[in-house]
């Protein structure tokens, strides 16, 4: 009796905890509407009447993009395959006109101002909308609340923007209600079927369409690039499910004592020197905002920023590959180059950013798993020994995990968006 009166207790308790959870979520999103939002719902409802006009008119309008500022993803390299390749397909691109790519895109097709009235417009009227980014609509809280709660019923394609290793709660069908999702390796796209709770056959192995341009002949420079991924608790302030540190001097973060420590290393700087080996380190887009912090002063160390460097050229240049847990790891791999992993916060990683999935980097990872510096400069003075060749285990790796390997994924996408 007693035992079954404590169960009963910690229900009520959860019950209540979870209710505190599911209010203090809502007040934390009603906090983040702003004015700009708001005015997208008048946006919205203006331009309902005139997308249903032109819906008579542009019966299969395709209208794709990736990041608001950016083309650079798949969203661009499906635009490029489609203008060139499928030329009586309709199809459109949205970008800021602000941004540095605006002009390769605005060369190769029709483009619309990203998050304008004509792009709201757009959105209504196409058929397809499509992007390698979640938010990739004229306004993500907006079209969130339309499309996730049934107002709207579009059909969206998440041509996503890199294979998917772990949990990521944010795709699961329940938050997106995505038509087609698109994955790259069997592994993958089991797991994604599996655990997302999206209906069958609309998880598709078809290819990240940038991966089309991985293939080939491309000068390999003796070069190292580095490329970290962000940290929610450093760069963002508030969450709805997990607090975070106020970051009030991010030289005092583990992640900022970690990467410089490593940058300055005499051992590792003494390597660079002698075996003349360039490095480049471009941390994730969420971090840029503190690349001041990193002063370092060694001519074989590049500080590099968005959008001066292009990531996909970066790897395709470069002979080695740090990273920590980010999904540029695969796009490496894919290449059959080696590279290693540097995971100094692994437990804080898993517990306030993502969850661990289908992946583990010590048994399906590409290259050795580094817990401290030492380790990671010794794993990077292994690759040089064997002139920054991959080993046969990591190589052997690559062709088990990697079951589409050709310069077909754009079509791929293309084609299973057409049949939708």
């Amino acid at each position: 009796m007693k035992n079954l009166c404590l169960r009963i207790h910690e229900n009520e308790s959860k019950s209540i905890n979870g209710v505190k959870k599911m209010e203090q979520s809502f007040w934390v999103k009603l906090q983040r509407v702003k004015l700009h939002d708001i005015l997208h719902i008048i946006y919205f409802i203006l331009a309902l009447p005139i997308a249903l006009v032109y819906k008579q008119f542009r019966r299969d309008l395709w209208l794709i993009c990736d990041n608001e500022n950016e083309a650079r993803d798949n969203g661009y390299w499906l635009f490029r395959y489609i203008v060139k390749k499928q030329p009586d397909q309709d199809v459109m691109y949205a970008i800021n006109k602000k941004s540095p790519d605006y002009n390769r895109v605005k060369n190769l097709g029709k483009v619309v101002q990203y998050g304008s009235f004509a792009h709201w417009v757009f959105y209504l009227t196409a058929s397809k909308n499509i992007s390698s980014n979640k938010s990739g609509k004229p306004n993500a809280a907006i079209c969130y609340a339309l499309e996730v709660y049934g107002i709207l019923r579009n059909k969206r394609i998440f041509l996503q923007h890199g294979i998917i290793k772990d949990d990521i709660e944010c795709l699961h069908y329940k938050n997106t209600k995505m038509r087609m999702f698109v994955t790259s390796t069997k592994r993958e796209c089991d797991y994604v079927s599996e655990a997302y709770g999206y209906p069958e056959g609309w998880v598709k192995e078809l290819g990240l369409c940038r991966l089309d341009r991985l293939h080939g002949d491309h000068e390999v420079k003796r070069q190292i690039v580095i490329m970290p991924t962000w940290r929610k608790w450093i760069a963002h302030q508030t969450t709805d499910s997990y607090r975070y540190e106020d970051i009030k001097d991010f030289t005092n973060t583990e992640y900022f004592k970690y990467w410089n420590g490593f940058l300055k290393d005499e051992t590792f700087l003494k390597m660079l020197e002698e075996e003349k080996i360039k490095v480049v380190f471009y941390p994730h887009r969420e971090m840029q905002q503190f690349l001041d912090a990193f002063d370092i002063k060694d001519k074989n160390i590049v500080i590099a920023s968005w959008p001066n460097y292009d990531v996909q050229e970066l790897l395709k240049e470069s002979a080695f590959l740090v990273t920590d847990y980010s999904s540029v790891a695969m796009d490496f791999a894919y290449m059959n180059k080696p590279l290693a992993y540097y995971q100094f916060d692994y437990k804080r990683f898993r517990e306030g950013h993502l969850s661990e999935g289908y992946f583990s980097y010590e048994d399906d990872g590409f290259g050795p798993v580094c817990y401290n510096k030492e380790e990671l400069i010794e794993a990077i003075m292994d690759s040089v020994k064997r002139d920054l060749e991959n080993s046969d285990k990591y190589s052997n790796r690559h062709k088990d995990f990697f079951t589409k390997w050709d310069r077909q994924n754009c079509k791929r996408n293309y084609e299973a968006i057409k049949a939708i």
